[in-house]
């Protein structure tokens, strides 16, 4: 059996480390690597799209770091319990056309014993913004650990 730890119960030192582990695996924008935090019957509500299971959320994955480039991610822990996690996030990105958008929004995880996430309902509003109006400018990938959180941006 595939753990994923830390497990529930989380704690907030467990939950704020499970929030960090997602956010560096979104930022490496590598569907293969993000997948495997998943149940392999994972339930997703992510906008208009209802993905489940692994293969889904693989696809998934695929079509939204194709069509959002320059991606850059701020996961922060907002509330946990038991073995659910509520998190709120910002990212940055552009389209093909070359307009950026900064995307906030919310997500409530639930995860398996073994520490694996079996659903994630995300709920994500766009604006759209000037290029100087840019805050996450660290190289794509792991975003440094002295970088501004979400409250220290005033986001």
């Amino acid at each position: 059996m595939i753990t994923k730890p830390p497990l529930p119960p989380f704690t907030q030192e467990t939950a704020t480390q499970k929030v960090r582990m997602a956010e560096d695996a979104w930022n490496s924008r590598d569907p293969d690597r993000v997948v495997q935090v998943y149940t392999e019957d994972t339930v997703w509500r992510n906008r208009a799209e209802f993905p489940v299971g692994q293969q889904q959320v693989h696809g998934f994955l695929q079509r939204k770091w194709a069509r959002e480039l320059d991606y850059r991610l701020i996961k922060e822990l907002w509330a946990f319990t038991g073995n659910r996690i509520a998190v709120r996030f910002a990212y940055e990105c552009h389209d093909a056309a070359g307009q950026w958008f900064r995307s906030y929004g919310n997500e409530n995880w639930e995860f398996n014993a073994q520490g694996l996430m079996q659903r994630r309902f995300a709920s994500i509003n766009d604006l759209p913004i000037q290029p100087e109006d840019r805050l996450f400018h660290w190289p794509l990938g792991r975003r440094p650990d002295d970088h501004a959180s979400l409250s220290d941006l005033g986001l």
